[in-house]
């Protein structure tokens, strides 16, 4: 009974929710659209001809939102997840821990790379500081591919949560590029932990 009542009560206030109701309106594939959206109208990184790569791409919504910008760059998605074909995006079922999948981002895109965004987050637990943990360590992942595969005025924009992994990730973030920006979009809920870093300008180290 009280499953059921919570699970009733999960997807009332989710039906309330004004980005959920605006996803669904625009066709977006989740309320997390809004979220690139808003970050895109203040940093502006992704232009016509940007090349951009989405990390843990899947359900698609960030794909979208480049797919409707970028016409003559190009986008490739990528997920350990299957991905829902995305008009103007090339999608990679692929681990960014595979060193082979690299090769295949390389080989795709031919050159350096403009943007590269990720909303990847861990599978949840339960344990809110594992998870937040967890999804820290998929940024540092992703960073660190960034800085192997960005053009020298790329742009790496990550999800993390705020807890104990934070401080390493801010230390490497100022490690690798020269401007580094921690940004709550007005769209991310509220209770959430959850922030953005964006990162532009890639060090020489």
């Amino acid at each position: 009974m009280k499953k059921n009542k919570s699970s009733k009560n999960w997807l009332n206030k989710k039906h309330r929710d004004v980005f959920f109701k605006e996803a669904k309106i625009h066709g977006y594939k989740s309320r997390s659209a809004f979220k690139l959206i808003e970050m895109n109208d203040k940093f502006k990184f992704i232009r016509n001809n940007t090349n951009l790569l989405d990390l843990g791409s899947s359900p698609g919504s960030w794909s979208q939102v480049a797919g409707k910008i970028i016409k003559s760059g190009k986008i490739l998605s990528l997920d350990i997840k299957l991905m829902e074909k995305v008009k103007n995006v090339h999608f990679l079922k692929g681990d960014i821990n595979n060193p082979q999948t690299h090769e295949k981002i390389t080989a795709y895109f031919g050159k350096k790379i403009n943007v590269i965004i990720s909303d990847m987050a861990s599978n949840t637990t339960g344990n809110k500081s594992l998870d937040s943990h967890r999804t820290g360590e998929l940024c540092l992942k992703a960073m660190h591919l960034s800085s192997n595969l960005l053009n020298q005025d790329g742009v790496f924009l990550s999800k993390i949560f705020m807890g104990s992994i934070f401080t390493e990730i801010n230390e490497k973030a100022n490690d690798y590029f020269k401007k580094v920006v921690k940004y709550k979009p007005l769209s991310s809920k509220k209770e959430s932990k959850e922030i953005y870093i964006f990162c532009k300008g890639l060090k020489k180290i």
